[in-house]
């Protein structure tokens, strides 16, 4: 990753990936929550130069999806989807936090996994990383324990996440006059490596994608022929579920996340053409039959001897998801690192509450990032904290961080959240070129490929121009 400088005259001070400058303020900026979000923040303030206080409740306060005390937990997915930053919204995306000097971004290049032409992590390696990286942080300070309710204090952005607690979140909706909005989000089971059946799965990326012959076989594929995926269409629609509450019984799910047997009530063939499809696949244990569907596994760790199942995200019992994921080809015998699940996300509406520098319009001295704003995926929650973080920077400084323009990805992303949806509807969103104004005709709409081409180096120029 290139190692940049980049001064902005306007509020005086640098945002630099080596070593921060002394400070100069005394008064911290306080972040609460280390995940993604809170943990990019904090190193964009310290690295900036000002104290910084990261509050996070974990270990002293647990989740149902966390595991460890680490900041920057991934507990989704090990994946930060497409890395391509010329045909890819959230490709270029990771490009923008690259040149910003993002740490989230920078551990992920240290960690990756092959996984094609994806971003995947190690997620154990990756956020000890990123722990071991703040805690040396000369400016950044840590306090452990749950905060219930809304501070006082100058400065302050809440990451808290999609596991907010209900206190904080109730204080947040008091504060802001506003209803809760809400969607659940399902994790996905990870098998151990050596319980799959390698005489029935094979190695392979869909269509060979990937530089090395490492990325190149970074999923473990299990085939389905038509009797064996009806049968466990049938299985998976009739296992025993989740039960929610009553008062959680009209939360939406989040489209980019739906659990697998939602998708297949939705219709029998809705796996098939979703994580499913069994295109771009060769079985060289049956190199002339063509399966009806295929299950996928990305290596979810640098040894790989973990896997997650991808798009397997579920809502099922334990019971009924040992007995179901063992009916896939190769995984009869699978045993499980972790078996999926299912939690209550919450959010804020972003376009209605946050001006656009992410600050409540009711309580200026809070800002909010990450996925509680309504920015659905990692990247994207990790992104607006960068922001995030270097706007409390410029406020403390007593000016004002100019947003980016909405030609580039993060641009694209805030002024989404804080004007450009409509609040009446307003849902999680991943970055997509559908945020982006159109680019002209000439700059290549005759095909998707040069289209895209176009968005991009269109938003690398403005980026660029706006860091420096």
């Amino acid at each position: 990753m290139a190692r940049l400088a980049k001064e902005n005259p306007q509020y005086g001070f640098s945002f630099r990936v080596g070593w921060p400058k002394p400070r100069t303020m005394t008064e911290p900026i306080h972040i609460i929550g280390g995940g993604m979000a809170g943990s990019e923040a904090a190193w964009q303030v310290a690295q900036a130069g000002l104290p910084v206080v990261l509050h996070e409740m974990r270990p002293t306060v647990g989740t149902f999806a966390h595991q460890t005390g680490d900041f920057a937990e991934l507990v989704c997915s090990n994946s930060f989807r497409s890395d391509d930053d010329e045909a890819n919204a959230v490709g270029l995306l990771h490009w923008e936090m690259r040149q910003a000097g993002g740490l989230i971004i920078e551990m992920a290049d240290l960690h990756s996994l092959p996984a094609g032409s994806a971003l995947a992590v190690d997620r154990h390696a990756f956020s000890a990383a990123v722990t071991e990286r703040l805690r040396a942080h000369p400016n950044i300070s840590f306090q452990s324990g749950e905060i219930t309710e809304l501070p006082d204090w100058d400065n302050t952005i809440i990451a808290t996440g999609p596991l907010t607690t209900n206190a904080l979140a109730e204080s947040i909706r008091a504060a802001s006059d506003e209803d809760g909005l809400a969607f659940f989000d399902a994790i996905a089971p990870i098998v151990y490596a050596e319980s799959v059946d390698m005489d029935k799965a094979w190695f392979q990326s869909r269509y060979d994608k990937g530089e090395t012959e490492e990325d190149r076989t970074a999923y473990l594929n299990c085939p389905m022929d038509e009797t064996q995926y009806n049968t466990f269409i049938d299985a998976l629609i009739a296992a025993e579920k989740t039960e929610f509450k009553d008062w959680e019984k009209d939360t939406p799910y989040f489209d980019g996340c739906l659990p697998i047997e939602v998708m297949a009530e939705r219709g029998r063939e809705t796996l098939r053409f979703g994580p499913m499809k069994p295109v771009g696949l060769t079985n060289p244990h049956a190199p002339d039959v063509k399966a009806h569907a295929v299950v996928q596994l990305r290596r979810d760790n640098a040894l790989g001897t973990l896997f997650n199942i991808v798009g397997f995200q579920t809502k099922m019992k334990y019971g009924a998801q040992t007995e179901v994921l063992r009916m896939i080809p190769g995984l009869e015998g699978a045993e499980f690192a972790r078996l999926g699940g299912i939690h209550r996300n919450t959010f804020i509406n972003s376009p209605r509450l946050l001006n656009a520098q992410m600050q409540l319009k009711s309580h200026p001295n809070i800002r909010l990032a990450g996925q509680i704003t309504g920015v659905e995926g990692y990247v994207e929650s990790t992104a607006m904290g960068l922001l995030a973080g270097r706007m409390a920077v410029a406020q403390a400084r007593g000016a004002k961080l100019p947003v980016p323009p909405n030609t580039t990805a993060m641009g694209a992303l805030i002024t989404h959240i804080t004007g450009g949806a409509d609040a009446k509807t307003f849902q999680p969103m991943n970055v997509n070129f559908g945020l982006f104004p159109e680019v002209d005709a000439k700059k290549g709409r005759r095909n998707r490929k040069t289209r895209y081409k176009a968005y991009t180096d269109r938003g690398k120029a403005d980026f660029t121009a706006w860091l420096g």
